[in-house]
């Protein structure tokens, strides 16, 4: 069954839960003004790892967010991510009963990359260091990278279409398209997005072998894509969850319509094949336009997927020139998690947040701790930009070696 060209996806809600700021207020206040949180990792038991700086979410009560029987049951990412969507319910103003006659027509679509690390590191511990009766019945599913949407949909007796994308960090990107592509088919709504929780120290080792991870101790040089000094990326926890609507149902029930999504595709290149990606993030990119019905020089902005490897960056730079010709070199682009640190799944998805809030706001966010560019890109630093904004393009890729473009139209536009 294809998809039905009259049934418009829109974002109806945001919920973010962010090394920057819990809450979408928070969220968004820090990212605009630039500010970093970038820190050493505190975390027990990986003082004595390599990587010594990351974005960490600090603050976060889950006791306070989750129900005591969903917390036993579940890791830190899916705490984070069960918090996300009752944000972002509350903000698209969904309560309990909106659908509780028709709990068939909301779905729940994830993304997922570590899954439940440290909840299964603790339940190994038991295992070897008091045996087996001490390792609890949830040790088969909280480390699953399905547990956020098996919960999620659980917890809010959603019955549509449900899913988890296992595509690299660009999954974040994916499920956003897949939820879109949900909506054509005839649901009515579907909460989205991703989030992460990596810095156990179980988790932390298996990161060890990616070479695109930084190590620098300064938290203010670890992270800096488009620049000389680019040493990798810093890796980082949390995420984002949206509440995507079909257009005509979020506007019959009083919704706030606070973006449309207008364009996605993805393609693959191969793990670390940096310069290879340069022509698969460039055919995402013409894929999204197209369906978006978009021409180049009509994005505003872009959400660069800044990785901060050298190849990589050059690869993204070249990408913009080969998909938007001359208005690549001249469309503002920013990168706001050099600030926050890359979340993995959670990366692209808070990407998108921020470009939800960015068309609104009618302002583009700068790139913490950026400000020696060595591309040919107008990358936004220092201070926010004002701009008339209308469209926004978001770019991902995965450590794999998927590539991912979204089109996000202002929520005040139609199609």
């Amino acid at each position: 069954m294809s998809p039905r060209q009259d049934r418009q996806p829109v974002v109806t809600g945001i919920g973010v839960v962010a090394p920057n700021g819990v809450g979408t207020d928070a969220f968004w206040k820090s990212t605009r003004e630039g500010i970093s949180v970038l820190d050493h990792i505190t975390r027990d038991g990986c003082d004595h790892m390599p990587v010594r700086v990351a974005g960490e979410v600090r603050g976060f009560d889950p006791e306070s967010l989750v129900e005591e029987r969903y917390l036993v049951q579940t890791d830190r990412f899916t705490h984070f991510a069960m918090a996300a969507a009752d944000m972002a319910l509350a903000d698209a103003r969904i309560t309990s009963g909106d659908y509780s006659e028709s709990p068939f027509a909301v779905g729940v679509v994830t993304a997922a990359g570590s899954g439940g690390g440290e909840f299964g590191q603790r339940e190994l511990q038991r295992l070897w260091g008091q045996g087996s009766r001490y390792v609890g019945p949830y040790q088969s599913i909280a480390w699953f990278y399905a547990a956020s949407t098996g919960q999620i949909s659980i917890r809010g007796g959603f019955k549509g279409p449900c899913g988890v994308v296992a595509s690299d960090e660009a999954g974040g990107l994916d499920a956003l398209a897949h939820a879109a592509r949900a909506i054509g088919r005839g649901t009515d709504a579907v909460v989205i997005g991703a989030a992460e929780a990596p810095l156990a120290p179980y988790s932390l080792v298996c990161q060890l072998g990616y070479r695109e991870l930084s190590t620098n101790e300064d938290p203010e040089r670890a992270y800096r894509p488009f620049t000389s000094g680019a040493s990798g990326f810093v890796p980082a926890e949390g995420g984002a969850m949206l509440v995507v609507e079909e257009e005509s149902a979020a506007r019959r029930r009083g919704a706030t319509v606070r973006a449309l999504v207008a364009g996605h595709a993805a393609t693959f290149t191969g793990a670390s094949r940096w310069e290879e990606s340069r022509e698969g993030l460039a055919q995402a990119i013409r894929g999204a336009l197209a369906e978006a019905r978009c021409a180049p020089e009509e994005i505003d902005v872009v959400f660069a997927d800044a990785l901060g490897i050298p190849d990589a960056d050059r690869a993204e730079a070249l990408a913009l020139a080969d998909a938007l010709g001359t208005h690549g070199r001249r469309v503002p682009v920013t990168a706001p998690k050099t600030g926050t640190g890359r979340a993995y799944c959670g990366a692209p998805v808070l990407d998108t947040a921020a470009a939800v809030l960015a068309l609104e706001d009618g302002v583009v966010p700068p790139t913490p701790n950026v400000f020696d560019v060595c591309h040919e890109l107008d990358v936004v630093t220092g201070r926010p930009r004002p701009a008339e904004l209308r469209t926004a393009l978001v770019l991902s890729r995965g450590l794999m070696g998927s590539n991912a473009a979204l089109v996000l139209r202002h929520g005040a536009d139609t199609r």
